[in-house]
């Protein structure tokens, strides 16, 4: 989380060196506002972490061209860490193949472009610090903006979740370390306050039920509250996950703390 007193939800500026993948009309990389000149409600957000890679399994490869599919059947939009492979890739790609480019809005790291994305990422990532552009195509991925750490990346996607419409909030397909740092960081804001959106796992094969049992687990032993035990939602399709974002109630435990972002 951020230290020195400022909200982890601070705005933030991409690197300036680096350009997005957009198109030419594409506005500023992150809405600081809803719709404040029209009626027309925000679209619903919903920002996926998960794996660079597709896992052993078919199953969660599945499982992300099936969330893609029926978010483009909602008109959900998608946040996501900006990879072009594994998981990652997946879900932009097939999104983007049903709703268009700017249902995609895609945050990487500079530093871990060359890890992220395809076998010529490196030569890409080169190509980009000297004249901002080779960025991936934009009428695959969505848009694409490169920011300069984790901290901006995770900042930035939070931002975009908080400025969606109803329904908007945070799924966790299946990943390593970072997916699940990504994960436990926005389980912990929601308890302190700091955001009031839903948190699910969309869990594939079992793979959450280890995590889903330690939180059982800290509840018993006295680390984790009983009010806050069902801040993250176990989902097993989809449509489960999302409509659990929709249905999302804040927990009886959440600390109801000032940090002047909500």
């Amino acid at each position: 989380m951020a230290s020195g007193g400022v909200s982890p939800l601070t705005s933030v500026s991409p690197v300036p060196s680096l350009q997005e993948s957009t198109a030419p009309s594409t506005s500023s990389p992150i809405a600081q506002t809803t719709n404040s000149s029209s009626t027309t409600p925000p679209a619903t957000k919903i920002c996926v972490f998960c794996g660079s890679s597709p896992g052993l399994s078919p199953a969660h490869m599945a499982m992300a061209r099936s969330l893609a599919q029926y978010m483009a059947s909602q008109k959900i939009s998608l946040v996501y860490g900006g990879g072009t492979v594994g998981l990652m890739g997946e879900i932009a790609r097939t999104l983007v193949s049903l709703s268009g480019p700017t249902s995609v809005h895609g945050i990487i790291p500079a530093p871990l472009v060359k890890y992220e994305r395809g076998p010529d990422s490196e030569a890409v990532a080169e190509h980009s610090r000297e004249n901002g552009s080779g960025l991936p195509e934009y009428n695959v991925y969505g848009k694409t903006t490169v920011v300069k750490d984790m901290h901006t990346r995770k900042s930035m996607m939070a931002q975009e979740v908080l400025a969606g419409g109803p329904g908007s909030g945070f799924i966790a397909l299946s990943g390593g370390y970072g997916t699940l740092e990504e994960l436990m960081e926005v389980v912990t804001w929601n308890q302190l306050g700091i955001h009031n959106r839903g948190v699910v796992v969309l869990n594939v094969e079992g793979y959450w039920d280890g995590l889903m049992a330690w939180i059982k687990n800290s509840v018993e032993a006295g680390f984790v509250g009983e009010g806050n035990k069902g801040i993250v939602v176990d989902a097993k399709t989809a449509e489960e996950a999302v409509k659990a974002l929709r249905d999302y109630k804040l927990t009886v435990g959440r600390f109801k703390l000032e940090w002047g972002n909500e």
